[in-house]
């Protein structure tokens, strides 16, 4: 038998193909898509986030272990569907229009995705109606806004704005981060959560959906 706290260790070290084998394993033995998300795959990343935030671990170290990670959901994604297992909630994730910079992003969808929520990437340089018009489409709970220059911090205010304006702004949270923004900033924008690191992106946002 599978064992699935192996596959939980494999993950942290990033070792994408022995996760991938394991997981296969895991299946053809009969254990449910569920459990091996929850305790080999999602419990492997959450302890990746941890050490993350301690650093323990650094960027290099989150990207193969997400690596590993994302061979293993590929295996699991059409067996989820099939048993009807949603995920926690969906994000929609991008960085504020005129800014290019993606590496924090990236962090926080692996993260996000980590804790078994679906996100959906909207990319770089995105403008503030496509952040609320993208959450209006995709039924998410959470529009989450990156920025890394000071010059661009403006557009996470104009999100908020947007969707005041269209009439959808109780119906979303909106989480800011990034390295020029802080909390007295998501005070003055009307945001509801900004999160220091990738890390505590991701625990803030399963927190919000349980409030």
């Amino acid at each position: 038998m599978v064992d699935l706290m192996e596959i939980s260790a494999a993950l942290q070290k990033g070792r994408a193909k022995i996760v991938k084998e394991m997981v296969e394993q895991a299946v053809a033995e009969g254990i449910s898509a569920k459990q091996i998300l929850d305790e080999g795959l999602l419990h492997g990343m959450n302890i990746v986030g941890q050490k993350f935030k301690i650093n323990e671990l650094y960027v290099p170290d989150v990207l193969v272990a997400a690596r590993a990670m994302n061979a293993g959901t590929e295996i699991l994604k059409p067996l989820l569907v099939e048993d009807g297992v949603k995920a926690a909630g969906k994000v929609v994730l991008g960085t504020c229009k005129g800014d290019l910079h993606d590496i924090g992003k990236n962090l926080v969808k692996m993260m996000m995705e980590g804790k078994g929520l679906e996100v959906v990437d909207l990319g770089v340089d995105v403008p503030a109606e496509k952040f609320v018009t993208a959450a209006i489409e995709n039924d998410a709970q959470i529009i989450a806004c990156s920025a890394l220059l000071t010059t661009t911090m403006g557009e996470m205010a104009n999100v908020v704005k947007v969707a005041e304006e269209k009439g959808v702004r109780e119906k979303f949270t909106i989480m800011i981060g990034g390295a020029p923004v802080n909390e007295s900033f998501k005070v003055s924008v009307g945001a509801d959560i900004y999160a220091p690191d990738a890390a505590s992106a991701a625990d803030e946002a399963v927190g919000s959906l349980t409030q």
